[in-house]
């Protein structure tokens, strides 16, 4: 039998901030993960966090595992890979297999940090190969380099389905659209406006109803729903594709948490049945602690956050932290997860996101409103360079307040405010752009000739533009507007990557355009 004072199961945000938090007091920690390196979802994840500092906003979640590991390093903590636990057994007893070996490991707190997996979705042709589930895609792209296929449906518009469709497209596929059951966008809509402006549409009140191919997915048909979710017959419609990927929720891993007896309850906004706990995140069964999706399927800011607060409680609970100082951080943790799980609230009504086809006429009454916080009058346009914020959903985020040199853009608490931009502050220097985790802010500047407006938007295709060349100028829908001339395009290590590109436009577009394309017809519709 081996004896552990902290043994956290899963190395993913939660596992971790649990564990650098329990160690920070004092604790002995041993974190077991299955896989070949600790980090969970933090390594496939390319994209910028939201949140706040404390949660990494505005930081790639690979940066995010990186750093988390190196601290986790510093902490002596100790990390077990490629290690399974099996079972719970009676005194906090792990049943483990490592190596080959079969382990006994007597851990004195124990936290569940085992994280979810992902639903799957019955429909004919659901069986062929192509048809995978988003992270498994995102893990194919990211992890291992190798691209699913060259054309993709997604089911399923939340955030995991809208940001493994941009990252699709960055790895050069096609996603031909992404269809969602409901009659609303799941996810974060900056993440749905980025999609948008490459020109993939979103059809609402859509699902697949088959998949079809010989010895893989070579084309899905698609239905439309009506208010009740049943298809409408002649709604029909064909799309050539050859993978299907699969974003339609996730299910807490909760079976390690069942089988020591800790009680379980169904909560179907997180997920189906999740591990009950205080507020400290014990169990119903004392001294085994919960954190992160088997939790309840949240965001990872919030994985990270119960972390700490599982941490902390094991700390105090082991008498390696006194309880004043331990209820001065827990309640600050409590306070921010309050503001992290505000509901997001809309400025602006949302268009169709299906509509594709709109003629020019029908296009202002599809564009979302333009009237943000701040958002400058037409004669600041007069005045010279301004940044806009189309960031139009009260979402947790608020590195552009931090970012910005002379203090233009405030968020405030809670930081699930929207931005307002001081006009009369802002010089136009872009720096805003890069960071923004959700590309949502860009620069206009109206004065630069009598004819043509200067724009500075945010780019993270390759092959980037360079200096001089024509590129394609796309509206919010990926529809091209214009032609304009690339000036300028930066990309310094402070940006982490995320290019900005300034390009000369016709003036009476600059309302218009938000995004570039470098090779014609890649992302026009």
């Amino acid at each position: 039998m081996i004896q552990k004072q902290v043994v956290v199961i899963g190395g993913g945000p939660a596992g971790l901030s649990s564990a650098i938090a329990a160690a920070q007091a004092g604790a002995r920690v041993t974190v077991i993960d299955e896989n070949q390196r600790p980090g969970g979802q933090l390594f496939k994840q390319i994209h910028k966090f939201f949140g706040s500092r404390e949660h990494y906003a505005g930081r790639r979640g690979i940066h995010i595992g990186t750093e988390m590991l190196k601290e986790a390093e510093a902490l002596n903590i100790e990390v077990l890979l490629n290690s399974v636990v099996y079972g719970i057994f009676e005194d906090r007893t792990l049943g483990v297999i490592r190596d080959g070996a079969n382990l006994s490991v007597r851990a004195e707190r124990v936290v569940i940090a085992t994280g979810a997996s992902e639903n799957p979705l019955v429909f004919p042709g659901w069986t062929l190969p192509g048809v995978m589930g988003a992270g498994a895609a995102q893990t194919m792209v990211n992890l291992h380099g190798v691209l699913p296929g060259k054309r993709c449906l997604m089911v399923g518009s939340g955030n995991v389905g809208l940001i493994v469709s941009y990252q699709l497209l960055q790895a050069g596929a096609d996603v031909v659209a992404i269809v969602e059951a409901d009659s609303k966008v799941g996810g974060y809509h900056v993440h749905a406006e980025k999609i948008r402006r490459h020109g993939v549409p979103i059809l609402l009140s859509h699902t697949i109803r088959e998949a079809r191919g010989k010895e893989s997915v070579e084309e899905a048909t698609l239905v439309r729903l009506d208010k009740n979710w049943h298809p409408l017959p002649g709604t029909e419609q064909d799309l050539q594709v050859d993978f299907v990927c699969l974003a339609v929720g996730l299910t807490p891993l909760t079976e390690l948490g069942w089988m020591a007896n800790c009680r379980c309850q169904s909560v179907p906004g997180l997920g189906g049945f999740v591990l009950h706990h205080n507020d400290g995140m014990e169990t119903t069964v004392p001294g085994i602690y919960a954190a992160g999706d088997c939790a309840g399927v949240e965001e990872a800011s919030i994985a990270m956050e119960q972390g700490r607060l599982a941490g902390l409680s094991i700390a105090e609970s082991l008498g390696l932290i006194d309880r004043t100082r331990s209820a001065d951080q827990r309640a600050s943790i409590q306070e921010r997860l309050k503001e992290l799980r505000r509901k997001p609230a809309f400025y602006d009504s949302s268009a169709d996101l299906g509509n594709r086809e709109a003629s020019t006429a029908d296009r202002a009454s599809l564009e979302p409103l333009k009237v943000g916080p701040g958002y400058p009058t037409e004669e600041r346009f007069q005045q010279g360079p301004t940044a806009i914020v189309e960031c139009m959903q009260e979402i947790p985020c608020d590195p552009c307040a931090y970012v910005c040199p002379r203090g233009a853009i405030s968020v405030g608490r809670p930081i699930t405010k929207l931005p307002h931009l001081d006009t009369g502050k802002c010089t136009g220097c872009g720096l805003c752009i890069p960071g923004c985790p959700g590309l949502a802010i860009f620069v206009v500047d109206n004065t630069y000739s009598p004819t043509e407006a200067l724009l500075k938007l945010p780019h993270e295709f390759l092959p980037l533009p360079k200096a001089g060349e024509i590129v394609e100028a796309l509206d919010r829908y990926g529809r091209r507007v214009t032609e304009g001339r690339v000036i300028k395009v930066e990309n310094p290590r402070k940006f982490d990557h995320t290019p900005v590109v300034s390009v000369v436009i016709d003036k009476r577009f600059s309302n218009e355009v938000r995004a570039v394309s470098v090779r014609r017809g890649r992302h026009g519709r």
